[in-house]
């Protein structure tokens, strides 16, 4: 189902998936057994990776979610609202991300604020 105002380009396969309000999914992308929250922007090269072999899983990716290009989601895997991920990105099976956090690599891990940094929080 692609919800209202939702944008979905050329290259785009959806499959069994909700598209909510206002997301952008412009081009080259998989979205298959997925739910994608309003105003959220796929990246070029996205992929909800959900097969692994024997079963489907699901891939929940909360609103105003910014995916960077070639991220993949390893399903089943939730990302909480407003959650960045940087190009590349590979968030692996079991994965759940809280709300505003920001992930990169392979695997992706969490980055640590530039703010927090500043106030010495993760130092020894």
């Amino acid at each position: 189902m692609i919800e209202d105002e939702a944008a979905v380009g050329s290259f785009v396969e959806v499959t069994r998936t909700r598209i909510g309000k206002r997301v952008n999914a412009k081009h080259l992308a998989y979205l298959g057994d997925a739910v994608i929250g309003e105003g959220t922007n796929v990246g070029a090269g996205t992929i909800t990776a959900n097969f692994d072999g024997k079963r489907k899983h699901r891939t929940e990716i909360g609103k105003k979610v910014l995916i960077g290009s070639d991220t993949v989601f390893v399903a089943p895997v939730k990302v909480g609202n407003q959650v960045k991920t940087g190009a590349g990105a590979v968030i692996t099976a079991g994965s759940k991300i809280a709300p505003g956090k920001t992930v990169a690599g392979i695997p992706a891990k969490i980055l640590q604020s530039t703010s927090s940094k500043r106030r010495g929080k993760g130092r020894k």
